[in-house]
């Protein structure tokens, strides 16, 4: 009797830690799921803001690329520009000498 009564007390305690050991593992596998789930939201709006950002780097090294070659067109006529300058300050130098030249041609001839 004593035996039995031992027996069933021990099984009778062992399925209460069990029960509880249960309850604690699946509360434990809710948390983890939850926590998984937060990880995978997390995850994908990180996904939507790098390919966001991406498209707005490609943006920007298009539009990058358009100035630079806008920048190299402004250079070449710059460049054009300073070289019509300095033609025409040669030819304004030139005429002015032939202006001065003359100026004493008629300086002599009065």
């Amino acid at each position: 009797m004593f035996f039995e009564w031992s027996v069933l007390t021990i099984v009778s305690l062992l399925a209460i830690f069990l029960f509880v050991k249960m309850f604690y593992f699946k509360s434990i596998t809710v948390k983890e799921q939850r926590s998984n789930e937060m990880m995978k939201l997390t995850l994908q709006e990180a996904e939507i803001l790098i390919r966001k950002y991406q498209i707005q780097l490609q943006r920007a090294l298009g539009n990058v690329d358009i100035l630079s070659e806008e920048l190299t067109k402004l250079r070449n006529e710059l460049k054009v520009l300073k070289q019509r300058n300095s033609k025409h300050r040669l030819e304004t130098e030139r005429l002015n000498s032939k202006i001065k030249a003359l100026e004493s041609r008629i300086d002599a001839l009065l």
